[in-house]
């Protein structure tokens, strides 16, 4: 008889009565969803970025004026410190706008779609690709922590 400890957790198997199709199709949504966090990502290292190269700006100008530029560098300063990156923002309202919008209703969306189609169960198509490739009884190839 097969170990039932060796198979996925209930919350990574499929529900009953779901099929193929809408498991990998819920995976695809999934996947998408990782796509923009990873956007989401690279938009804070951006605003991150942004903010940093301004402050290395103002150093920059200050170094400038040491060194008997003060006119040049107080009209680099009075254009470029603080200037907004997208007209009317910086970048902390740019994330704010992306985090309140599109990235939470994609959030919202993805949720709704595991919770109806597949008991709000996550990454059930992955933890199918794992059964499939995993070598079972193998060291290093549990189906889950602890097993």
């Amino acid at each position: 008889m097969d170990d039932p400890r060796d198979a996925p957790d209930v919350d990574h198997q499929v529900p009953p009565g779901v099929d193929d199709a809408t498991v990998e199709a819920v995976g695809a949504l999934t996947a998408a969803l990782e796509v923009v966090e990873q956007a989401r990502g690279m938009l804070y290292a951006f605003h991150r970025l942004t903010g940093r190269a301004d402050n290395d700006l103002a150093a920059a100008l200050d170094d400038l004026a040491a060194a008997g530029h003060t006119e040049l560098a107080d009209e680099v300063r009075a254009d470029l410190v603080g200037r907004n990156v997208i007209d009317g923002r910086w970048t902390f309202q740019v994330v704010e706008d992306y985090d309140d919008g599109y990235w939470s209703r994609f959030r919202e969306w993805e949720s709704t779609v595991r919770d109806q189609l597949t008991d709000g169960r996550r990454h059930v198509y992955e933890a199918q690709l794992k059964e499939q490739n995993r070598t079972h009884g193998r060291e290093g190839h549990e189906a889950r922590p602890g097993t």
